[in-house]
């Protein structure tokens, strides 16, 4: 049995993830970390609201014991600058990754980063050059297994929305199409991210940036 802490649960991901973690026997506790409640109630659940995550540290003795943390927390990179879009997705990033393998250096690290991340950190976009740094890092902090998840193209399920307007307005207009869409391999779901990633607690995988197509497999297994 496995307690996992996860990031980001109010979003898309973040929300697929949770639910999955929620409903999995392999899963015993789920400590969600958030700037605001879910508004959820469930005996595996125990959140901790945190305003200012830069201030991890305040709850440190809460976070010990953990064998996962699926950090899916993210922020869109338009109307940011570089120092902001790298403050809010590298440097908290980096404020976890410290404080949970200090506590936790076993556990099983997995970033939900993005399709088309440079790992050289030498891209053209800003944003793909900051995801870069961010999951070298998380690979290279020495975690007891880490996977930085490269999703494209997502479909929501069980009722889940995008905190982005425009995006659910068109899985509203695609919504007839998903059966077709989920036979995909290209094409991934909010459920099987969240299974793919309870794999990688009792599955150590070779592959560390785990693509849609990866993602649907590890989901299987």
């Amino acid at each position: 049995m496995k307690k996992v802490i996860i990031t980001g649960a109010t979003g898309m991901v973040g929300k697929g993830v949770l639910l999955e973690c929620l409903d999995h026997p392999d899963i015993s506790e789920v400590l969600a970390i958030n700037r605001s409640s879910l508004e959820m109630q469930h005996p595996k659940l125990k959140e901790i609201l945190l305003q200012d995550f830069t201030a991890l540290e305040s709850v440190k003795d809460q976070l010990v014991g953990c064998d996962g943390c699926f950090f899916c927390m993210g922020v869109s990179v338009v109307g940011l600058n570089e120092a902001s879009y790298t403050q809010i997705t590298y440097t908290i990033t980096k404020i976890f990754a410290d404080i949970l393998h200090e506590l936790n250096p076993n556990m099983v690290f997995n970033y939900v980063s993005g399709a088309g991340t440079d790992s050289s950190e030498q891209g053209r976009s800003m944003w793909v050059r900051v995801k870069g740094k961010t999951e070298n890092y998380i690979l290279n902090r020495g975690f007891g297994d880490a996977y930085a998840f490269r999703p494209g193209a997502i479909i929501p399920e069980r009722g889940i929305k995008s905190k982005t307007g425009w995006y659910n307005a068109i899985y509203v207009i695609m919504r007839p199409f998903f059966p077709l869409l989920k036979k995909s391999k290209n094409i991934t779901t909010t459920t099987k991210i969240g299974l793919a990633m309870i794999h990688t607690l009792s599955h150590s995988m070779a592959l560390k940036h785990p693509e849609n197509k990866d993602i649907n497999l590890w989901a299987t297994h």
